[in-house]
């Protein structure tokens, strides 16, 4: 990690203004004019900070900041906001956000905040990946993992490269990523994108579960000046940005089927035509779709259409469980206790037999991401060198069956999981108000450390009738 301050900010002359400030100060500063160029930015160079604006094109700052968090947990964001009301500084702050600012503010304020936050040993870089592996972060060196099915995995993604580095005509067949939620579907997208023909051109990718289904095509292909009540200026859309690059498709399977028939004319014709114009514009673009949705059931169902999902699917890639990698689950514990414990100043954290048991044993509902996600609340509240198993937050009601899972013992054989049907109840809301206690019942951190969606803990949260304390006077 370098000294680099990325400004996000949509006024070109502010963001002049403040990157030429901060560069003469010692610092380097990168400006991005949008929070999808921002968020790549932000995978491919590790910023030291960002500074971003409130109000951004098509997703604010306190959108973009979470999804800057889920990148890089350790990143230090100061909010710019021309709101001065007390309530959008709460939210930020409660977003993650490490400070803000009120427009109109003093280069040598957000200067002496900066200074603040990324000071002497206020932030460590992230530890390198276990074992020898090549540099980068987008491409397959992000795929950790030696098991039989990751092997596989990364054998079908060089096959693809291979044959898409041969092709004449540079157009890349779309590719269809499935699997289920947490196992990674994003970095094989961007593995195919980062160590493919393309680069060097725009990654820019679209969550359609996040996107209400009314505003999700103003999203993708932009709108006209007054094509609608609230389309005050025109503005391109995300399919526009990717020109020239890929396009990122999450949760594909969400999409109306209206919004589908316009999919299917963008992948056959190449052609988009925003909201309230009356020219169609060609773009260069490849598509990759990802979803932990049975695409091939709501075709039966009616649900999806079949020309489209023949079209998304000219190439499809299945992303394995993490209960299908083996030892994989133990070569990325260790990486992320690693990780974590040198974010939280605790480094050497090593995991007892028992524990490594357990870890073996467990179901993993939400796979890798609830994996790295326990792990964080673990070191995060471990008191010792040494983690036990009393120390791992599992979800074990999660897993099928009520989470009796099974584990291989040094023998091969198979025993079941300590029962806890009596206490489960008590030991998860436990569980889970000692973690909203440790966030100020932030919900979007809580729902991180613990591994699971926000949607899930507030169904977990009323199901439990749990109510934040008032605060006394």
């Amino acid at each position: 990690m370098g000294n680099t301050i990325l400004v996000v900010e949509d006024d070109e002359i502010l963001a002049g203004n403040v990157c030429t400030y901060l560069e003469r100060k010692g610092w380097e500063a990168e400006r991005c004019g949008s929070a999808e160029e921002a968020l790549a930015r932000v995978e491919s160079l590790r910023p030291a900070g960002v500074v971003a604006d409130q109000t951004l094109p098509r997703m604010t700052g306190i959108d973009m900041l979470q999804r800057v968090l889920e990148i890089d947990p350790g990143v230090k964001v100061i909010m710019l906001t021309g709101d001065g009301r007390a309530q959008t500084a709460v939210q930020a702050m409660k977003a993650g956000a490490w400070d803000y600012l009120t427009k109109p503010f003093a280069m040598a304020e957000l200067h002496a905040r900066l200074e603040q936050a990324l000071g002497p040993g206020a932030r460590e870089p992230a530890p390198p990946p276990p074992r020898a592996r090549p540099a980068g972060t987008g491409g397959l060196a992000a795929l950790l993992g030696d098991s039989p099915a990751m092997a596989e995995l990364g054998a079908t993604i060089r096959q693809v490269l291979a044959a898409e580095r041969r092709m004449a005509d540079g157009q890349l067949p779309a590719v269809l990523v499935q699997g289920e939620t947490g196992t990674g579907k994003e970095l094989v997208a961007r593995a195919l994108h980062f160590d493919g023909a393309r680069r060097d051109r725009p990654f820019v990718e679209v969550n359609c579960a996040s996107i209400p289904a009314h505003l999700l095509e103003a999203e993708l292909f932009g709108h006209e000046k007054g094509a609608f009540t609230d389309a005050k200026e025109r503005k391109p859309g995300l399919v526009e940005a990717a020109d020239g690059g890929t396009l990122f498709l999450d949760e594909i399977g969400e999409i109306e089927p209206g919004l589908q028939a316009k999919l299917l004319k963008l992948l056959e014709e190449k052609t988009i035509r925003r909201i309230g114009a009356v020219k169609e514009r060609r773009v260069d673009l490849r598509i990759i779709s990802a979803t932990n949705r049975d695409l091939e059931q709501m075709v039966r169902d009616g649900k999806f259409r079949s020309d489209l999902f023949f079209r998304l699917r000219i190439i499809a890639i299945k992303v394995p469980s993490l209960r299908e990698r083996g030892g994989d689950i133990l070569l990325l514990a260790r990486h992320f206790l690693e990780v974590h414990g040198r974010r939280y100043g605790k480094p050497g954290l090593s995991f007892s037999p028992e524990a490594e048991q357990v870890l073996m044993g467990y179901y993993w509902p939400g796979n890798v991401r609830e994996l790295r996600n326990m792990l964080e609340q673990t070191v995060l509240l471990a008191s010792r060198d040494t983690i036990t198993p009393d120390q791992l937050a599992l979800c074990p009601g999660l897993a099928p069956g009520g989470g009796e899972g099974n584990f291989e013992d040094q023998e091969g054989g198979s025993q079941p999981l300590p029962r806890q049907r009596a206490n489960l109840a008590a030991a998860e809301k436990a569980l889970v108000v000692k973690t909203l206690e440790r966030t100020g019942w932030n919900v979007t951190r809580s729902a991180r450390l613990l591994g699971i969606s926000r949607d899930m803990l507030r169904y977990r949260i009323e199901k439990l009738a749990l109510a934040r304390p008032r605060l006394s006077h």
